[in-house]
């Protein structure tokens, strides 16, 4: 019965994990504008649904994330895909920068498709 469970929730997990990571440490004043600006709401937004958030620091990168290069400015906000990242924002633009920058990348790296839109792949 049990194992039956499992197999269940296995299946029902989605075929690839895409989340943006973004990588942050102590006393980066852009870090803070972004968690008073953007934090509150990421969640309750479409790309947060599709990307949920996870927070990493500067200066203890988890082994199971794999960058394309070394991450030197904070923040920086890598879209992952299985542990891989596929595209990253370095800095934080302000709100009405950071909104359709994250859109773009999620699009062209992770098939994003907002509002129901159906995407090319």
């Amino acid at each position: 019965m049990l194992a039956g469970f499992f197999v269940l929730c296995a299946l029902s997990l989605p075929a690839r994990a895409v989340e943006l990571v973004m990588v942050e440490q102590h006393g980066c004043e852009w870090c803070a504008r972004w968690n008073e600006e953007i934090a509150p709401i990421y969640p309750k937004t479409a790309e947060g649904a599709f990307a949920p958030l996870r927070r990493v620091d500067l200066r203890n990168m988890p082994d199971d994330l794999e960058t394309t290069r070394r991450v030197l400015f904070t923040p920086t906000f890598l879209i992952v895909e299985d542990g891989h990242e596929k595209a990253r924002l370095e800095g934080y633009p302000g709100a009405d920068f950071f909104w359709p920058l994250l859109e773009a990348l999620l699009r062209d790296h992770a098939d994003f498709a907002p509002d129901g839109e159906v995407g090319d792949s």
